[in-house]
């Protein structure tokens, strides 16, 4: 862990490491800022309210299934410091637009017919701008460290992702939403200079000519990819996990107004607890592993989650509403007989969570040559984003058809079983 931390110190980490933080924080800040303000003000019925959660999951994550190709052959064929700086500018000008979205949300001016649109617009483009981020952050890592400190920084990528998460979600829960428009710039300012230090990442591959079919180069990318057996195990496995997080980030907004009847700030801590569990994962898992990446824990973690969940929503079913139509106060929360069982449930999720799925992203880089790291995670994100958005649709179906949102956790968690069969295939396949 000692070393892993000693990356910090390295100008061959340290920027990359500000930078995506920087990135994963204003996202959150705005795409939580924004969803809870309209879901606590605009929306008054859990459909109405989960189908604006579900619809803007959808819109961040649809950039990923069309773009994903696209973004792994720039990223493996140009220098990824000049694509993250690339990346950076446009973020400040996509920022721009969603600080005007969230003024006129704030202002009460053209709620429904330009406000909301522009809101889900400027969501669209950070998608856009994760996109092609994320690749970059994940194979530049074998380019930059040295074999024996990939995992590290993995783990440590992660676990500052998460804590970015953390933060961007705290402060969406309880700061105006006017606040947050003037935040969203100036994190973006600041990603910019971050990502100016980034070291040179020149293309390790003779230079080909980029396919800009987004839908030929998706399906070449993906075949080119699933056709190797671990690749295949490996990629399955995260998108089980990440259709299951979708679900779950989509239900907590409306099931923490609805079922536990508390405010934004409470569904704030949510997302903020889902955080921190991660980021513990992800810590823990790279000491048990002792840098080795391997799938080994992988079974026994998701397992862990889906028994959590299972946990969650027994407490969530004997929480005890508030009286009337009051919503309780983050304080109120905490004082409730039930609040530490269902916040370390939730914690467990996370955790285990965690400690499953970074290990997973470790191997996808370190499997495959260097040269094709980038399209690699392209491939993942192409196949993650798929399960993602199928899980927003799953999730948006079962609230029309009339589903309790407490009721689908138990769908949640047994989407972990099939998870947990891959990671033990992929154990076997390569441990």
């Amino acid at each position: 862990m000692q070393a892993s931390i000693r990356l910090l110190k390295k100008r061959r980490f340290l920027p990359l490491f500000v930078t995506q933080l920087l990135g994963a924080f204003n996202d959150n800040l705005f795409k939580n800022a924004m969803v809870l303000f309209v879901v606590y003000s605009v929306y008054n019925d859990e459909t109405s309210e989960t189908w604006f959660s579900a619809v803007a999951t959808g819109v961040f994550i649809l950039p990923f299934f069309l773009l994903s190709a696209l973004s792994g052959q720039l990223a493996d064929q140009r220098d990824k410091a000049a694509i993250i700086r690339i990346v950076k500018t446009a973020e400040i000008a996509i920022m721009m637009v969603g600080a005007i979205g969230l003024g006129l949300i704030w202002s009460g001016v053209a709620v429904h017919s330009v406000a909301i649109p522009l809101l889900l617009v400027a969501l669209f483009a950070m998608g856009v701008h994760s996109t092609f981020f994320g690749p970059i952050k994940y194979a530049i890592l074998p380019q930059h460290l040295h074999d024996d400190e990939v995992l590290g920084g993995t783990g440590l990528v992660e676990a500052g992702t998460y804590i970015a998460i953390l933060a961007g979600t705290i402060l969406a829960g309880i700061i105006p939403v006017e606040a947050a428009a003037v935040g969203v710039v100036l994190t973006a300012l600041i990603g910019y200079v971050a990502g100016r230090q980034v070291p040179p990442a020149p293309s390790l591959m003779v230079p080909l000519p980029i396919d800009f079919h987004i839908i030929r180069s998706s399906i070449a990318l993906v075949r080119g990819t699933m056709h190797i057996r671990r690749l295949f195990l490996a990629i399955m496995a995260i998108s089980f996990f990440w259709s299951v997080g979708a679900v779950l980030f989509i239900q907590f907004p409306p099931l923490v107004k609805n079922v536990l009847t508390a405010d934004k700030a409470v569904a704030s801590l949510f997302l903020a607890i889902f955080s921190i569990g991660i980021a513990i994962g992800s810590i823990a898992i790279n000491r048990l592993l002792g840098g080795h990446v391997s799938a080994r824990y992988a079974p026994a973690s998701v397992i862990g989650m889906g028994g959590c969940i299972v946990a969650f929503h027994l407490v969530c079913s004997f929480w005890t509403p508030a009286p009337g139509d009051r919503l309780l106060s983050l304080g109120e929360f905490l004082a409730h007989p039930m609040a530490g069982w269902l916040s370390a449930s939730l914690l467990g999720v996370s955790t285990f969570g965690g400690m499953f799925v970074v290990p997973l992203y470790a191997f996808l880089t370190t499997t495959v040559e260097k040269c094709e790291a980038a399209r690699t995670v392209a491939a993942n994100n192409i196949v993650n984003s798929g399960a993602m958005v199928a899980g927003s649709v799953m999730a948006l179906g079962l609230s029309v058809a009339g589903v309790p949102v407490i009721q689908q956790l138990l769908l949640v968690a047994a989407m972990t079983i099939p998870c947990a069969w891959l990671a033990w295939k992929l154990h076997c396949a390569c441990d």
